[in-house]
C-alpha cells in the first residue's frame, strides 16, 4: 500500500471511529454548565494528541475519541473489535474503569494501572487528564466548589505521575 493509500485508509477508520463514537454518546452530556454534548471532550482528547502532542498514529487517535465509549454507552469490547480492530479494541479497554466498582475504588486503579498502560493508552489517559483539567478551570461541573475542583486537579497529578513512573 503507497504512503497516500495508508493516509486515506487511516482517514477513513478515524473518521468512522469519531462516527461511531457521535451515534454511541449523541444523548450524552458533559456535566458543566452548558451541558456540553460529550462527544466534544472525545474530539478534544483526539484533537490535543492530534495537534499538540503531534500523534500521527491512526491507531491512537481512534482510541481516544472511542475511549469512554464502553466505559459510558451501551458498546462492548466486542463491537469495537470487529468495526476497529483488536489493536483498538485492546487499547479502549485499558482506559475503561468499572463502573461497578465504588469511585473511589476506580480513581485508586486509575493510579495503581496507569504505569502499567500500554504507550497508546498512556498517551491518551494523558491527554484525557489535560482536557478535563482545562474544562473544570474554564467551565466547572455544576456544582463543584474551588475545593472539589483542587481535589481533581490533585488525584489528576497522581494519575499523571504514576503515568510517567515519577
Amino acid at each position: 500500500m503507497t504512503l497516500t493509500n495508508q493516509i486515506m485508509a487511516d482517514l477513513v477508520t478515524f473518521v468512522a471511529a469519531a462516527d461511531f463514537a457521535a451515534r454511541k454518546h449523541r444523548r450524552q452530556r458533559r456535566k458543566d454548565e452548558d451541558a456540553s454534548p460529550s462527544i466534544n471532550h472525545t474530539l478534544a482528547v483526539a484533537n490535543l494528541l492530534a495537534t499538540e502532542a503531534g500523534i500521527r498514529d491512526a491507531i491512537t487517535l481512534c482510541a481516544a475519541v472511542l475511549h469512554d465509549t464502553i466505559e459510558d454507552t451501551h458498546t462492548t469490547a466486542t463491537e469495537l473489535e470487529q468495526n476497529f480492530g483488536t489493536q483498538i479494541s485492546h487499547i479502549v479497554l485499558e482506559l475503561t474503569d468499572d463502573k461497578s466498582l465504588p469511585k473511589h475504588v476506580r480513581k485508586q486503579l486509575q493510579i495503581e494501572h496507569a504505569p502499567h498502560l500500554s504507550r497508546h493508552a498512556k498517551s491518551i489517559r494523558l491527554a484525557d487528564k489535560i482536557c478535563n483539567l482545562r474544562d473544570d478551570v474554564t467551565s466547572p461541573p455544576v456544582g463543584w466548589s474551588i475545593h472539589r475542583c483542587r481535589e481533581y486537579f490533585e488525584w489528576a497529578s497522581k494519575v499523571v505521575n504514576a503515568s510517567m513512573n515519577i
